[in-house]
């Protein structure tokens, strides 16, 4: 069985940062094998894609809305995949998930359904 453990949101302030982080384990899962991927969903809304990055950080994949703003980033060496988000805005406000791709090493698509273990999420508000 795969989890993924997420952490690092929070309260903030329109235009401030946060670094979220999401830690990737199981007894049959080398997490360096696998594409990550962070999604967020804010009530009433869709799941959504925000950034994914290839197995070896390679390439890396942005929604529009996040490019120039947050930055996803890997350690393999901590089976750790981190996203930082600058300029943040009210609208950034949503539970943020990470998940693994479900293949192993491949580029991954944006969508959600192609992605599993997810965690539970971390939530991250944003005041105005």
């Amino acid at each position: 069985q795969v989890q993924m453990v997420e952490s690092g949101g929070g309260l903030v302030q329109a235009g401030g940062s946060l670094r979220l982080s999401c830690i990737g384990f199981g007894r049959t899962f080398t997490f360096t094998n696998y594409a990550m991927g962070w999604f967020r969903q804010a009530p009433g809304k869709e799941r959504e894609f925000v950034a994914a990055i290839a197995s070896n950080g390679g390439t890396t994949a942005y929604a529009d809305s996040m490019k120039g703003r947050f930055t996803i980033s890997r350690d393999n060496a901590k089976n750790t995949v981190y996203l930082q988000m600058n300029s943040l805005k009210p609208e950034d406000t949503a539970v943020y998930y990470c998940a693994n791709y479900k293949l192993p090493r491949v580029v991954p698509t944006r969508e959600a359904a192609d992605f599993r273990s997810w965690g539970q999420g971390t939530q991250v508000t944003v005041s105005a």
